[in-house]
């Protein structure tokens, strides 16, 4: 496979996996404004932080409302991870490879990005057209995932697209959990009282591991939250499971077998992040801060997505890593800085 077309095909799902999260960022919010106490303020400012956005909103916005939060994070073209950006990205990418993908796949991301694009901020001003919007969003994006996994023979194509998604959906975990860490600036006085608890619900609605987590848990705990959505190994957005996920996949594009070790720098950097993972218990995490242990894990996953744009893309190209990063050819990197 061209590493063009395995490029495209990586970054495709990896804007698409990314369009859905940022709706459920938004979706983190919304459903702490139905249960917050009517003396405290929404804020908006954590979304931002979490996923390293404001310092670009800082240069277009001088307060983080929620109109001018919402609207960066959904419409503003000079956002590149905002919404629409990502959606153009993804449908570029599938554009310029609509030999190697199916049909559906295409009139799925097409159809998607054409009624998103035809959308008015002006028409969300209500709160809930608002939440219906993301919702429709989230099921969009679930429904070309669908598409993919029902249409597309498991060749190195869907190998790398499954890798992409995994990846993404392992970073944009981490900052889910991490928007709890910003949020009432850590007030020491909010630890363990009902507003926490709050705060910790919502973070589980916003990934849709409510249900999943109460069949497995009696009580709405910190620790068993935190290694529900990091260390368990059967829901699909966990982190350890879409590392997981991510390592079978990579592997397979090499034709390696994990057993017997890794045959790449790739390899050896994300088998090294999923070994951590299993021998790690939610007891170490908080020993070591939970702020602090996901922004490690959010550096060693960067460093995984180096890692394998260096082995399986930037061959073809001729391309520099930092080169890559750009808007070059519909194929924005976009990388976290964290």
């Amino acid at each position: 496979m061209l590493s063009r077309v395995a490029n495209s095909i990586y970054w495709m799902n990896r804007y698409m996996e990314r369009v859905e999260n940022y709706a459920r960022f938004v979706g983190v919010n919304f459903n702490l404004a139905l249960d917050l106490p009517p003396d405290v303020d929404e804020q908006w400012e954590p979304l931002l932080i979490a996923t390293a956005d404001h310092y670009l909103f800082y240069k277009y916005y001088e307060k983080p409302t929620k109109e001018d939060v919402i609207h960066f994070m959904t419409f503003d073209k000079r956002n590149p991870n905002s919404i629409i950006s990502c959606l153009y990205e993804a449908r570029e990418n599938a554009r310029t490879i609509r030999e190697t993908i199916s049909k559906e796949m295409w009139e799925s991301i097409n159809t998607f990005y054409l009624s998103i694009r035809g959308a008015s901020p002006d028409n969300f001003r209500n709160m809930d057209h608002m939440q219906s919007y993301f919702t429709d969003i989230r099921k969009n994006c679930q429904l070309f995932h669908g598409v993919v996994d029902a249409s597309i023979t498991r060749n190195e194509a869907w190998h790398f697209g499954r890798l992409g998604r995994h990846i993404e959906r392992a970073d944009k975990c981490s900052r889910f959990l991490d928007v709890k860490y910003f949020t009432l600036l850590q007030d020491s006085g909010t630890s363990g009282s009902t507003l926490d608890l709050m705060l910790w619900t919502a973070v589980l609605k916003s990934v849709s591991a409510y249900n999943m987590y109460r069949q497995t848990h009696r009580a709405l705990t910190p620790m068993n939250i935190v290694a529900f959505l990091i260390l368990d190994k059967l829901f699909p957005r966990s982190i350890a499971y879409c590392v997981r996920q991510a390592e079978l996949s990579l592997y397979a594009v090499a034709g390696s077998i994990p057993e017997r070790g890794h045959s790449n720098p790739a390899e050896r950097a994300l088998s090294k992040i999923r070994s951590e993972l299993e021998f790690t218990d939610v007891e170490d995490v908080f020993k070591a801060g939970l702020h602090e242990y996901l922004d490690k894990f959010q550096t060693k996953n960067n460093e995984v997505d180096s890692a394998i744009f260096d082995m399986y893309f930037g061959l073809e190209t001729g391309q520099s890593q930092s080169q890559s990063q750009g808007y070059g050819s519909g194929h924005l990197r976009g990388q976290w800085m964290n």
